[in-house]
């Protein structure tokens, strides 16, 4: 009995997620009342509120479900094989092509979403947090096999997604600002990361042979 009710609530709820979407897609969200949801449900305003104690709620759940998109596609490049730097590249660029194909496919949401991350909302807190859970474990990975540098696997997930911030934040989606390219971005990341050969004491101290001009 339990698992219908909790079945029945988690139904209604994404149900009035959807046509929030659609609605705000449509009118934006600063014109749209909980009143046109409920509406546009067949259901009361109280019934609305009966599964959303509020329209920052309902925003909230809306921002959370445009943003799950981009976790699940960099939740599927890191499920890939290969070398880590290739695999982190796949995640930056699924992540990038959902943050540029969101204004077509939603329209005036992005103003939402653009609120959302500018005030830090406590959902897109934890879609910061969910691609760093994603990027460390493959950042140690490459660590443990050699293939990237040294240092804490924290540290350098956070500054490689803070690089790449112009191309990830889905706040900052055609920003008109003089920026590098994606391609141009990830190798400057990719070269960051990539563990370089160790040099001996005798090859870095080595004198530097000129040739004198004939």
């Amino acid at each position: 009995m339990r698992e219908q009710i909790e079945d029945r609530t988690r139904s209604a709820r994404r149900r009035i997620v959807q046509a929030a979407i659609h609605l705000y897609g449509e009118m934006g969200h600063n014109k749209t009342t909980v009143a046109d949801i409920a509406r546009s449900l067949s259901m009361s305003s109280a019934s609305v509120y009966r599964f959303f104690p509020s329209r920052r709620a309902i925003e909230e759940a809306v921002v959370e479900e445009v943003l799950e998109e981009a976790v699940g596609a960099a939740a599927e490049a890191a499920g890939g094989s290969g070398p880590a730097l290739r695999r982190l590249a796949a995640i930056l660029k699924a992540i990038a092509d959902c943050n540029e194909a969101r204004p077509a496919k939603h329209r005036r949401l992005q103003d939402l979403v653009t609120l959302a991350v500018r005030q830090n909302w406590t959902v897109v807190l934890a879609y910061h947090d969910r691609i760093r859970g994603l990027v460390r474990p493959i950042i140690g990975t490459g660590q443990a096999r050699g293939e990237l540098q040294g240092g804490s696997p924290m540290a350098l997930t956070c500054c490689l997604l803070e690089a790449m911030d112009v191309h990830l934040n889905p706040s900052r989606v055609g920003a008109a600002t003089l920026r590098p390219s994606f391609g141009e971005m990830l190798r400057f990341c990719t070269d960051a990361l990539r563990r370089t050969p160790f040099l001996q004491p005798a090859e870095m101290t080595a004198p530097v042979q000129l040739k004198a001009a004939g």
